[in-house]
């Protein structure tokens, strides 16, 4: 990948380089966080010699989450998830901090997909009242 790929093609090439369950679970979220915010920003954070593709970001007014990829997960990190309602459950992971909150998606887990755009939508409302 060179330097000059827009953060939407890094995020496309991450996906498919994956090539299992976790690029499909990955797009997956991807595109409920599209349906949920559809001014959403695709940004990629984090790249380094050891992690060439970094770490897809979507932000709105703000980052709302992160999507990790590893090897028996797909994370998905809500900066400020702490103070985002959950009443669904999604958060499963990072419960113990004051600040964020994350989804671990793991191979064959179903994820409610309206309560997923409800997470998203939350975080939006939140980043623009900060903004605000």
């Amino acid at each position: 990948m060179t330097g000059g790929e827009s953060p939407s093609a890094l995020i496309d090439a991450k996906i498919a380089g994956l090539g299992d369950w976790r690029g499909e679970t990955l797009a997956r979220l991807r595109a409920l966080i599209r349906e949920a915010d559809p001014d959403v920003v695709e940004t990629v954070k984090w790249r380094k010699p050891s992690n060439p593709s970094g770490v897809p970001v979507w932000e709105h007014q703000g980052i709302l989450c992160t999507g990790e990829t590893y090897k028996t997960y797909v994370k998905l990190t809500f900066a400020y998830g702490a103070a985002l309602p959950d009443p669904s459950g999604l958060f499963n992971a990072s419960l113990d901090g004051n600040t964020r909150r994350a989804i671990d998606v793991k191979e064959g887990a179903a994820i409610d997909a309206d309560a997923f755009k409800a997470l998203i939508r939350a975080a939006v409302a939140l980043n623009v009242a900060k903004g605000a």
